[in-house]
């Protein structure tokens, strides 16, 4: 039998080839992390996440920590067949808390249903289901849920962009969406590809953040 041939002398041993991924996939995070920005929805185009992209967005979703596992949150996909009843909502909500709207102040809120390929609603749900876990934890966790979204879409090559406003708390956003008692539409989360990349703002020095108990 053949005696198996020395390993070449340049060959990286196991452990090597191991801490050189570990750098890899932390070069990785920090592009994804670090380079992510907020874009506006009027800012992103065609083509968004496809329906098998959005299936591993929302198993990225569900990676959150969640404490009970409770899963107090939710996302609700808003296609484009269903835009136009979406700008109805917004104008709906408009007048709700402004009757004397002009009609071009309706056709603008109107109008931002259109914008993003891809639109999401983001939904609390802080029904007592469990009572010791707060609503703050039920928040946090929706906040994680988010956030995995949308650098999940970012290492898929596309942009996001959270936006939020007085609409949410409308009565025919809530009823639009079939929102339960103890359900809050929390923001609107729009996906798609970026024309003309800006640069990232200015971040918070590491030492802003952090402070040392009993310091």
């Amino acid at each position: 039998m053949t005696a198996p041939l020395p390993p070449a002398e340049d060959a990286p041993s196991p452990a090597a080839a191991c801490a050189d991924e570990a750098v890899e996939a932390l070069e990785f995070a920090g592009w994804l992390i670090h380079g992510r920005q907020h874009v506006a929805p009027k800012r992103l185009f065609a083509p968004g996440p496809d329906e098998a992209q959005l299936r591993l967005l929302m198993e990225a979703a569900a990676a959150a920590p969640d404490h009970g596992r409770l899963t107090p949150w939710r996302f609700v996909l808003v296609p484009p067949a269903a835009r136009e009843r979406l700008a109805g909502v917004f104008r709906a909500a408009l007048l709700e808390r402004d009757p004397q709207a002009t009609e071009a102040q309706l056709h603008d809120a109107g109008d931002k249903a259109a914008r993003a390929p891809v639109l999401l609603l983001a939904v609390a749900d802080l029904r007592p289901a469990e009572p010791d876990i707060s609503d703050a934890e039920r928040y946090l966790s929706l906040g994680c849920a988010v956030q995995n979204v949308i650098l999940a879409a970012r290492a898929m090559g596309y942009g996001s962009g959270l936006s939020s406003g007085r609409a949410l708390q409308s009565r025919a956003l809530r009823e639009a969406f079939g929102l339960a008692e103890g359900e809050h539409a929390v923001c609107f989360v729009s996906l798609g590809s970026v024309a003309h990349a800006r640069p990232v703002r200015h971040r918070p020095e590491p030492q802003q953040l952090l402070s040392v108990f009993g310091a």
